[in-house]
């Protein structure tokens, strides 16, 4: 409010001292004489200063009109002018409102909408970098992946939209299915941005499935540096990465080297089963059972599992059943309540022909979670304590249709494999392995006798790769010997598991 008074209070000062200046040149008198074209011209002081005025308009709009003559002459001639300078506003202003509604066909689902305004806000914008892009995403949402594919390689020449060029590319090249040609277009945008996370973790899906596992070791080591995954989680995925290189270098028979890898797999991640088994098998190849034994106990200690329960079996492969047994018993210890434990020692104790306490190894197992696994052995025992054939035949009737017990399930879209793997085959999971029972699901289809057999002699059917080494096996089955009458466990010869699976089914 100040400031609009003070304005105020100049101007009037301003009125009043040209009022003064005026009525001092009126009292003064005087004339001015102007000669112009022979004519003479006399003037007041007043009208003099007005005269003055009005000729400095005048040339003032002279040069005006002079400079718009250039101006028009240079806008002719191809010239940049203030009239092509408003003509380019006009053009851009209709260009920006052009892509702006194409960016908004687009949100709202209409391509074909989006794609027109695009073409439209090139031809007014020449600014490739936006109307190109919005062309590629807008073909791609109508389905023309040739004009999309064409957009963006347009957009590869400029450094500023290479990146977004090279994603665009490799978006479609995975929806084809082509993961060769991913893999290279995954690499460069890597190489481009190495702290994209959407990018790396694309790169390691890539490299994981195409079994480059040093490769993916390093771009997890990427996603460490760049702030994307927590220490704790990367440990575990390096280590199932490395447990695959292990693998990898075992199958091509560098035996140096897939020790080193396993035994280094099992240091990142202890409680990782597969690579607990493997670092085992490397350690006995060295000739370290002991070291081997330990390995085993720590992973058996995180979680109990039938693999592990083989690999240790076979650090000590010549020794006697009783012997087992009693070299099971500090593996044993350190979960003795474990559904696994349990299991495990019944086996141990068939083999030793005490079928009494194999049954009561299984405690209350076949009544609050009767698997296949917990049946066979409990028809086994039954079997060797003399059981009539009625009662061992019910209980392998059951075993026919109960769960298969725990097996390796996908946390994300919960397939079940036979063995463990890092990647899910169907979802493509990273690491979304875990070994429970699959919720809601009992037998995927019915056992047959031959497949109930493996339960009856070991923790877990032998897998092709690697082979476990049975935990306990029991006595063949004598051909030439006629089927005994039951008798009691400790009275004489018993039936074989093959034998009870034959007659029961």
């Amino acid at each position: 409010m100040l400031w609009s008074l003070l304005k105020i209070v100049v101007f009037l000062a301003l009125i009043a001292a040209l009022a003064v200046a005026a009525a001092m040149l009126s009292e003064q008198g005087g004339q001015v004489r102007l000669w112009i074209f022979d004519q003479e011209f006399t003037l007041g002081p007043v009208a003099a200063i007005l005269a003055l005025a009005a000729a400095v308009l005048l040339v003032w709009l002279g040069l005006k009109l002079v400079g718009l003559l250039f101006a028009v002459f240079r806008f002719l001639n191809g010239d940049e002018t203030a009239i092509s300078r408003y003509f380019d506003r006009n053009r851009e202003r209709r260009g920006y409102a052009a892509l702006s509604e194409g960016m908004i066909a687009l949100a709202s689902g209409e391509p074909t909408l989006a794609m027109a305004r695009a073409r439209t806000a090139e031809r007014l914008l020449h600014k490739p970098e936006l109307t190109l892009l919005l062309t590629a995403q807008a073909a791609e949402a109508a389905g023309d992946s040739r004009a999309a594919s064409e957009a963006w390689k347009s957009l590869l020449s400029d450094e500023q939209t290479r990146f977004v060029a090279v994603r665009g590319l490799l978006r479609q090249k995975l929806a084809k299915g082509d993961t060769a040609t991913a893999l290279k277009l995954a690499e460069q945008a890597f190489a481009l941005k190495p702290k994209h996370g959407e990018t790396q973790d694309i790169l390691l899906k890539l490299q994981a499935e195409g079994g480059d596992w040093a490769g993916a070791r390093g771009t997890l080591s990427q996603k460490l540096r760049s702030g994307e995954l927590p220490r704790s989680v990367y440990r575990r995925r390096d280590a199932l990465l490395a447990l695959q290189e292990a693998k990898t270098i075992l199958d091509e028979g560098s035996t140096i080297e897939a020790r080193e890898a396993a035994i280094e797999a099992n240091k990142l991640s202890p409680d990782l089963i597969p690579a607990a088994v493997i670092a085992a098998r490397a350690l006995v190849t060295k000739d370290d059972r002991k070291g081997a034994a330990r390995v085993l106990k720590k992973a058996w200690e995180a979680q109990p599992h039938p693999d592990l329960a083989a690999a240790f079996a076979a650090t000590e492969p010549a020794e006697s059943a009783s012997e087992r047994l009693k070299r099971f018993r500090s593996l044993l210890a350190s979960r003795p309540d474990h559904e696994e434990s349990r299991l495990t020692e019944a086996e141990l104790l068939l083999a030793t022909e005490d079928f009494r306490a194999a049954k009561a190894a299984l405690g209350t197992l076949p009544e609050d979670h009767p698997t296949q696994r917990v049946l066979a052995i409990l028809a086994a025992a039954e079997r060797g304590m003399g059981a009539p054939d009625a009662e061992v035949r019910g209980i392998l009737a059951r075993a026919l249709t109960a769960s298969r017990g725990p097996e390796w399930c996908c946390d994300k879209c919960g397939t079940v494999h036979a063995q463990w793997v890092p990647i899910c085959a169907s979802c493509s999971g990273f690491d979304t392995l875990s070994w429970r029972e699959p919720e809601g699901l009992r037998a995927s289809r019915p056992a047959s006798g031959a497949e109930l057999a493996p339960l009856l002699f070991a923790a877990s059917p032998p897998a092709p790769e690697p082979p476990p080494v049975p935990v306990a096996e029991l006595p063949p089955a004598e051909p030439e010997r006629p089927a005994p009458e039951p008798v009691a466990a400790d009275e004489g010869p018993y039936e074989t598991p093959d034998e009870i699976l034959r007659r029961a089914t």
